[in-house]
């Protein structure tokens, strides 16, 4: 039998399972693991970060893209704990990711020994699995199990790994159990649940279809059961594009993230059929709503509303049952007011976008990334006001792709996301979408992009807040105390690292930007590219509540909102307003 180091055993087993890449910044606790993967170097490649964060960070953003398993890894004490954001995403958004940390010698391990430390119960809350191993004969076996612990349950798993045991020899020749990733039970709806539904949707007046990532694979009958039944669709944020975003039956997302007609629609709906997601926000909508809950986790049933109806069943298997029905629901006139209110918001944003007399707007950035991106585009967004901008106006509508902190929110995600997408989808156009108080977090991880030969197109809206607290600020009624921000020349800052820089102040300098980009992109450039858009600091208009409709919320409270966001009566009436002038 072959005797080879353990460390590189772990390296082969990481290949079986087609990693082919890892993120980490090497050191004396994890020197033989990381020469391990030296000696595989063909076909797994180090990316070399330049702080571990980013590094799992962008192994999260790697498993939400993909769906493979995304490795990071960290020496012992600090380059270890540096991990722990990235991890937390992973685990919050519920994707599978491996931590290979390291740790000081067996020999010097409980003497107290610099940065030796008991590591263990920093990831007990994090990873589902966690184990140290006692022996190099352990690693690969270990690492293994990490790895189809994190496949079946969604989740991290981090390994520690003494490094005078990483280096030693082991007889290591494979495994015969094949590195299968989990493969789920489909759950089929119950015929008596579906005959609820059945008579649910036939008696409602105003239904809508609210989806989560667990319909994400499903946007054929996502739209399908839209159109049959005369459906407005909602989406969860972190699930835009599991209905295409130019669909005139699609509305958006409630909430924060979310649009006018989304809340609208969501407020007048009788009965929410919620397919496929936990999304905290639904324990805020009117309480008298009939509430049909479909989730194939038992534990997530009336877990954020107590639901009248409950359906255990995965998204597809429950929507393609529905149109099995043998009854369709012709064009309502509530569905009419709603694509009617969806496109005057569509209108709206590009009215904001076309206007630069004071300066450029997000809107306008937005706007010329949709322009300017490929149909099957990849997305990574920061987190703060530049998600509620990218959300509200990207096109998902093709084969498009994006990620986002989604539950556990970060800032600092958009650059390493992008960093994850280049590396996955190598030939597929790349974007990273921060403000820049999240750019600043991660932007020397530029670097990284540059000595890879990663061409991300790196955007930054910089506005010199941290608009998203602005906002919370202004609503609290409190000081606009330490969320000012320094500005800076991002565009010369990524020269001066090695990439290429553009500024955009107005529309003329930001189209002058995009032809130069793609300019590039057809020239085959193998650099990052940083675009950075010095934009109005305008407090993006909150959708968690919208009141714009007289009957329901009163002048006073009706002025002041539309006041407080430029929202016109005549361009954006209210949905109950459009919705009477179909009865008059």
């Amino acid at each position: 039998m072959t005797k080879i180091t353990a460390g590189q055993a772990l390296a082969k087993v990481l290949i079986d399972w087609h990693i082919d890449h890892i993120y980490g910044i090497t050191a004396d606790s994890i020197n033989n693991t990381v020469d391990g993967f030296y000696q595989e170097r063909k076909q797994l490649k180090y990316i070399q970060v330049r702080h571990e964060e980013v590094g799992a960070l962008a192994a999260a953003a790697d498993a939400k893209l993909t769906g493979t398993i995304g490795v990071s890894f960290g020496s012992a004490g600090p380059g270890a704990v540096h991990l722990l954001n990235g991890l937390y995403d992973a685990k919050m958004d519920h994707v599978p990711v491996l931590a290979i940390v390291g740790q000081s010698a067996t020999s010097l391990m409980n003497t107290n020994f610099f940065q030796e430390m008991n590591q263990d119960p920093v990831f007990a809350d994090v990873a589902e699995f966690h184990k140290q191993v006692t022996n190099a004969e352990q690693i690969p076996y270990v690492v293994d199990e990490a790895i189809r612990s994190a496949y079946a349950t969604h989740s991290v798993s981090v390994v520690i790994i003494p490094d005078d045991l990483s280096g030693q020899e082991i007889e290591f020749n494979g495994f015969k159990t094949a590195p299968l990733k989990a493969v789920t039970q489909e759950i089929v709806p119950k015929a008596s649940d579906l005959a609820q539904v059945k008579t649910a949707l036939q008696n409602a007046k105003h239904p809508i279809l609210w989806v989560g990532k667990g319909a994400f694979n499903a946007r054929k009958e996502v739209v399908a059961v839209s159109e049959k039944f005369s459906l407005p669709v909602l989406s969860t944020a972190p699930s835009t594009g599991a209905m295409p975003t130019d669909h005139p039956n699609f509305m958006g997302s409630r909430g924060r993230l979310g649009t006018k007609p989304a809340f609208e629609v969501s407020q007048a709906s009788d009965l929410v059929l919620f397919v496929g997601t936990n999304f905290p926000f639904a324990r805020y909508l009117p309480a008298n709503a009939k509430f049909i809950q479909v989730n194939n986790n038992l534990a997530d049933l009336g877990k954020q509303r107590d639901a009248d109806i409950t359906v255990l069943a995965d998204a597809k298997l429950f929507l393609q049952k529905l149109l099995e029905f043998d009854f369709s629901i012709a064009p309502t006139d509530f569905l009419k007011a709603a694509q009617i209110d969806k496109k005057n918001w569509d209108n709206w944003l590009n009215k904001i976008a076309d206007n630069d007399e004071k300066g450029l707007t997000a809107e306008g950035v937005i706007k010329a990334i949709k322009e300017n991106s490929t149909d099957d585009a990849v997305f990574g967004l920061d987190v703060g006001n530049n998600t509620e901008w990218a959300i509200r106006q990207l096109p998902l509508n093709k084969q498009q792709r994006f990620t986002m902190s989604g539950w556990y929110g970060t800032m600092g995600f958009g650059l390493p996301a992008g960093l994850a997408g280049k590396l996955s989808y190598p030939d597929k156009q790349v974007w990273s979408i921060s403000g820049d108080g999240g750019y600043a977090m991660v932007m020397p991880d530029l670097l990284t992009e540059v000595k890879y030969h990663l061409p991300v197109i790196n955007v930054v809206l910089e506005n010199k807040v941290l608009g998203f607290i602005q906002h919370e600020k202004i609503v609290a009624n409190q000081a606009p105390y330490g969320i000012d921000l320094v500005g800076a020349d991002w565009a010369k800052a990524a020269e001066d690292l090695g990439a290429i820089g553009f500024k955009a102040t107005n529309l003329a300098e930001l189209k002058s930007a995009m032809t130069k980009i793609k300019e590039l992109q057809a020239s085959g450039n193998q650099l990052p590219i940083v675009l950075d858009t010095k934009i109005q600091n305008i407090d993006p208009i909150d959708t968690s509540f919208v009141p714009v409709d007289r009957t329901a919320f009163g002048d006073e409270m009706v002025n002041q909102y539309r006041q407080q966001y430029q929202l016109n009566e005549t361009e954006q009436p209210a949905l109950n307003d459009i919705l009477a002038g179909f009865n008059a």
